[in-house]
């Protein structure tokens, strides 16, 4: 059973793409960000109520919450650039770039850390890299974009989503991983309408077209699916299976954006897609 869980976790990731690109073509990201963290937060929730981990809100300490308020200012600043990105970019090339963020959380974590990189990661990190770079070749018969400011925010995500990991690393490893998660996720609510508002675009909101709106409302909900589907797998199976499993979420956006929006891989493409896939597997050998 465990299995379709963590099916379950991949394909709701990789679909949370695929909705929130829906509900941005005429919905400005940053009230995208804002609305569809509601949702992850409620389901953030409902994972500490499953969990049973409410309770030790208490003993978390000065400095605990001082990382978790950072992780949290991080992830927030990860999403914000991601769903710019999506609003600007092609799909099949910022999904990939995000994938970054686990080269630069390994790299980060050696620096900083001093946390040893094995054979297979290092394998897995040339892997990632070098298919990253083949998928966002660019081509004459793709879509054009809005220059480059796509891919300057798909980077930005990466090293962001990579120091939400490192700060979480450093500072909230006593906190039980379901409640901080939730805790993260208030300060991206936090941060997400406070930057609406300071940017007036409050106003905005109003305005949204319905159809746009029940997108972002559904990527949110298949954010929390597939945190719910991840823990429900990690329960049941071995953490060294449930894993490679959810990371081939990128397959399932691949192929969802070449259904919904047509977007298709050249053959360098999709070698660099395959790359990356191994790339990833291969980092998770121990």
């Amino acid at each position: 059973m465990w299995i379709l869980f963590a099916a379950g976790s991949a394909f709701f990731a990789g679909i949370t793409a695929i909705l929130a690109k829906c509900g941005i073509k005429k919905t400005d990201s940053d009230v995208a960000t804002a609305i569809r963290t509601i949702v992850v937060l409620l389901f953030s929730w409902l994972m500490v109520a499953v969990a049973g981990s409410a309770g030790s809100i208490g003993s978390i300490g000065f400095k605990t919450w001082g990382f978790l308020v950072l992780s949290g200012m991080a992830t927030g600043a990860s999403w914000l650039c991601y769903f710019k990105a999506l609003q600007l970019g092609n799909i099949n090339k910022v999904v990939p770039i995000d994938k970054l963020s686990i080269i630069l959380t390994i790299l980060f974590a050696f620096f900083f850390l001093g946390e040893a990189v094995s054979l297979w990661k290092a394998a897995g990190l040339l892997g990632i890299a070098a298919g990253t770079l083949l998928m966002i070749q660019k081509r004459e018969d793709t879509e054009k974009t809005d220059g480059i400011a796509w891919l300057i925010y798909a980077l930005l995500s990466a090293l962001f989503a990579s120091l939400t990991s490192i700060f979480g690393k450093i500072g909230i490893t006593e906190v039980e991983s379901n409640l901080g998660t939730a805790l993260r996720t208030c300060v991206v609510l936090i941060m997400a309408w406070l930057l609406v508002l300071l940017k007036g675009k409050q106003r905005l909101v109003r305005g949204l077209p319905k159809r746009e709106l029940y997108f972002i409302l559904l990527s949110g909900i298949a954010t929390g699916a597939s945190w719910l589907c991840y823990y429900k797998a990690l329960k049941e199976g071995p953490v060294n299976a449930v894993a490679p499993i959810d990371k081939l979420s990128i397959l399932v956006t691949i192929g969802f954006s070449r259904m919904v929006f047509h977007e298709r891989l050249s053959k360098r493409g999709a070698l660099g897609l395959l790359l990356i896939v191994v790339g990833t597997l291969l980092m998770l050998i121990k």
